[in-house]
C-alpha cells in the first residue's frame, strides 16, 4: 500500500535530489534547482511507510496546459504497479481536470505513458520548441 500526496512538506527534498541528479534528463540538477522546481509546480510523492518513494511534478496553468516532468519510482520498488498508480492518480487530481493539453518528454517510459493516452504529437508541424544547451 502506498500513499500519494500533494502536500509538499512531506516532500523529502533530499532523497528527490539524490535521485534526480543521476537520470538522463536531470544528471548534475543542484538542490536549490530541485527545489525552485518544487515551488513553482504541483508535486506528487509518492510514499510507503513515510518513505519518499517516489515523485512527480506537474508545471501547469490548472485550466488548459499540463506538463508533466520529473516522474520516477526508486529502481527498488519498481514492478508493484505503483508508476501506474501514481499517473492515474496525477490525472484524477481535482485540480487538473480541466487541463486539456497534457505533455511530457521521455526517453524510455513510452509503454507506462501509452496506457494513459499519451501519444507521439498528432500534428508535430504546430509544435515547436526552444531548447538552450
Amino acid at each position: 500500500m502506498i500513499e500519494i500526496s500533494t502536500d509538499k512538506s512531506k516532500l523529502q527534498i533530499e532523497a528527490i535530489h539524490r535521485f534526480l541528479t543521476e537520470t538522463y534528463w536531470a544528471k548534475g540538477r543542484t538542490i536549490q534547482a530541485v527545489k525552485t522546481s518544487i515551488e513553482n509546480c504541483l508535486c506528487f510523492g509518492v510514499y510507503k511507510e513515510a518513505k519518499q518513494i517516489g515523485f512527480a511534478r506537474v508545471a501547469t496553468d490548472y485550466v488548459v496546459f499540463a506538463y508533466l516532468m520529473d516522474v520516477f519510482i526508486l529502481p527498488e520498488y519498481r514492478g508493484k504497479g505503483y508508476s501506474k498508480e501514481l499517473i492515474k492518480a496525477i490525472h484524477e487530481e481535482p485540480q487538473l481536470l480541466s487541463c486539456k493539453t497534457w505533455m511530457l518528454k521521455t526517453a524510455d517510459a513510452h509503454g507506462l505513458y501509452k496506457q494513459f493516452g499519451y501519444t507521439e504529437l498528432n500534428k508535430p508541424e504546430i509544435v515547436m520548441e526552444r531548447i538552450i544547451k
